[in-house]
């Protein structure tokens, strides 16, 4: 069974697509995606795609609807796995310089290690404690010392330990839309992975909760790799370090973020930006 960690960490060059800033050349990638062709069933639906993911930063997939973000974020953890005839046709996709989709790969232990945050928040029907705890006893952790002490540390990580602390056995449902979706982040952070998927994670939130997760985001690249998909170009620009654009299942730009919304080197990118469709 092959372990996603036995590989060290490689640095490689940028995409093929329109290139990164010069910091983003000379960071450390985290994921290379190297011409991934995907397809539901007969429907080819991402072609060609070139990317590179800087390690510690956030980076951040925009485009219209159906233009393939969630179709590729999902493949960063195989959850296209579990949807029948999506697969990965053509190409590879590596996290530290193991193919993700190997022969032998362990799939359980990629989904520790590649969280995510889906755009509806999601808690468990259990309590907040139990929310956080669920994947550390699947994990075989039994111990509850250390059960207590990785709540306790993810829910501060997830900046919510202040606002619940004196209610862990409260159910998750009890929570505010905001502080749900800084639940089950905090559920993801607590298996310890090396990156964190979100999928539209504020689309659901009012301004105030909005603001309150995309602080959140901002510190957790310190210690995360971090994958955005958002609609919302200004959630993009904030909180993004870089950005990837995508139109018809391709990759059109990828650049710092900065760049991108000041200067794209392509013109679908600035009619996107701009609001010219969309």
């Amino acid at each position: 069974m092959v372990n996603l960690m036995e590989m060290p960490p490689t640095v490689s060059n940028p995409g093929r697509a329109t290139a990164p800033a010069a910091e983003t050349e000379a960071a450390e990638n985290m994921i290379e995606i190297d011409k991934i062709d995907f397809a539901y069933g007969a429907n080819k639906v991402l072609h060609g795609i070139d990317l590179k993911v800087p390690a510690r930063a956030v980076t951040a997939f925009i485009g219209p609807s159906g233009c393939g973000k969630t179709t590729l974020l999902r493949c960063l953890n195989r959850m296209n796995d579990l949807v029948d005839g999506a697969q990965i046709t053509s190409g590879s996709i590596r996290i530290q310089g193991v193919d993700i989709n190997a022969p032998g790969l362990d799939v359980v232990d990629l989904r520790r290690r590649v969280g995510m945050v889906f755009q509806k928040s999601n808690p468990f029907p259990k309590s907040i404690y139990d929310n956080i705890a669920y994947g550390l006893r699947i994990a075989g952790i039994t111990k509850r010392s250390r059960i207590d002490e990785a709540v306790e540390k993810s829910l501060r990580a997830a900046a919510l330990w202040d606002e619940v602390k004196d209610r862990l056995n409260v159910s998750g449902y009890g929570l505010s839309g905001g502080q749900q979706q800084r639940l089950c982040i905090a559920r993801a952070l607590a298996v310890e992975p090396e990156i964190i998927l979100m999928d539209e994670p504020c689309s659901a939130l009012d301004p105030i909760a909005t603001a309150k997760v995309e602080e959140l985001i901002r510190q957790l690249k310190v210690n995360y790799t971090i994958v955005i998909v958002t609609h919302n170009m200004q959630q993009a620009g904030r909180v993004s370090d870089h950005t990837a654009f995508f139109y018809l299942g391709r990759l059109i730009e990828f650049s710092d973020t900065r760049k991108i919304f000041s200067n794209p080197a392509q013109r679908q990118t600035e009619d996107y930006i701009t609001g010219r469709f969309g």
